[in-house]
């Protein structure tokens, strides 16, 4: 069953901006801020979730005092292009807690791009050595260690 594309108005441009700022606000906030009655504005929320341009909504943590002193960006190379090769690489780093992102690349002397947070540079490196470098059909492995994040989750623009 597909879904109709969603035309989005002013207002549905407004709610979404918000939103990604300020996931809590209250619906009479929000309709208030952008003009319009709760109900309304309660509808074209649900419309939104329903076409999926809503996807979820979480809480932000501060990984650093739950002690993930460093974030590493470390990029993977796979001996293998093949459907199978990556599913199985996928597979396997979803079941890593520590790998916070995984992204499938192209340009670099990579396939995959992680994003990881260790506790520290023992912990990083027992994760590397004994977790994913073991992972059939890996055969390069290039980090990177964060120096310091300039910002992070900057909202998807709604306006194009």
């Amino acid at each position: 069953m597909s879904v109709t594309p969603l035309i989005l108005d002013r207002f549905d441009r407004q709610i979404l901006t918000i939103l990604q700022q300020e996931g809590r606000i209250s619906n009479q906030e929000l309709a208030d801020r952008i003009g319009l009655s709760a109900s309304p504005c309660l509808r074209r929320v649900r419309t939104l979730e329903e076409h999926g341009l809503i996807m979820q909504y979480r809480a932000e943590v501060d990984a650093r005092q739950l002690g993930y002193q460093l974030m590493v960006l470390l990029h993977i190379a796979m001996d293998q292009h093949t459907s199978e090769r990556f599913e199985n690489f996928e597979r396997h780093i979803r079941q890593i807690p520590n790998v916070i992102e995984c992204l499938i690349i192209t340009g670099q002397a990579a396939d995959f791009q992680l994003k990881i947070l260790v506790r520290d540079m023992d912990d990083y490196q027992h994760l590397l050595l004994h977790v994913i470098n073991r992972i059939e059909g890996v055969t390069g492995a290039h980090t990177s260690f964060v120096l310091r994040r300039v910002f992070e989750h900057r909202p998807v623009p709604t306006e194009y």
